[in-house]
């Protein structure tokens, strides 16, 4: 699997950052972050598989996500970083801290749990996408006017149209058939039972129910150095509603501010 990615490298002496997207995202999703960072660390961003402009795969599951992960840290000859993940990145980011702990420097995921979610959260969305793939539009006001039907969040549709591509046989940079095929998988926590006693940051949207206070006992089974820190007047997508609030909290948990 060929990760695609980009690396700035202006601070070598700090440990370098990696910033994880969620579904249906890319990597410059995580881009405000990414600027608010580069000024005191590496920083790496990614397209995870199946993603922006990484390789496409019929397999998609955490194993395989955080093995693309270390594959890409030890091509770029990293012993350690710190990991940055939003929604299933957050999942992502963990999963690399739990299988791999001695690689992981800290660990900070943005509205997410470590829980199998049963709820199918995506089915309007999915349906948006399939709608555009099976249209063809040939922009992405084209494709916005297909999607609308079946979401009625102008945010949602603006961050889905991120991806859009006139040029890809679906109108997506993502491989929607694997996503949907996998989309259980996507939803799953395999990982009861294993332990990142490193340094964590749990980020909470305050309106979102990702992160829910149910969920306490197993962030602190699995992370039980975790901190946590709730963003009030935000939803799931909290990096992109209040992104100074959110690139402040991250600075000062890593001792920047």
């Amino acid at each position: 699997m060929t990760l695609n990615y980009q690396f700035f490298e202006q601070n070598k002496n700090e440990t370098p950052i990696v910033l994880i997207h969620g579904l249906f995202g890319k990597q410059d999703n995580l881009g405000l972050l990414k600027n608010h960072l580069i000024a005191q660390y590496p920083v790496i961003t990614i397209d995870l598989r199946n993603h922006g402009l990484s390789s496409w795969s019929e397999s998609m599951n955490y194993e395989l996500m955080a093995s693309d992960i270390f594959e890409l840290l030890s091509f770029l000859n990293i012993q350690k970083a710190t990991l940055i993940g939003h929604s299933m990145g957050g999942k992502v980011a963990m999963a690399c801290a739990l299988k791999q702990p001695e690689q992981v420097a800290s660990l900070i995921v943005a509205d997410m749990s470590p829980v199998t979610y049963t709820e199918h959260r995506h089915i309007a969305v999915l349906a948006a996408l399939n709608a555009v793939a099976q249209q063809q539009p040939n922009s992405r006001k084209e494709a916005d006017v297909v999607m609308q039907p079946f979401l009625g969040d102008l945010a949602v549709r603006q961050f889905l149209l991120k991806s859009f591509s006139a040029t890809s046989p679906t109108r997506w940079q993502f491989n929607l058939e694997t996503l949907e095929q996998h989309y259980q998988d996507i939803m799953d926590w395999p990982y009861d039972g294993l332990q990142f006693q490193g340094k964590t940051l749990f980020i909470k949207g305050g309106n979102s129910d990702y992160l829910l206070p149910e969920h306490q006992d197993i962030i602190r089974q699995q992370f039980p150095n975790a901190k946590a820190h709730i963003m009030s007047g935000c939803g799931h997508w909290l990096h992109a509603e209040k992104p100074s609030m959110f690139n402040q909290i991250i600075s000062r948990f890593l001792g920047t501010e």
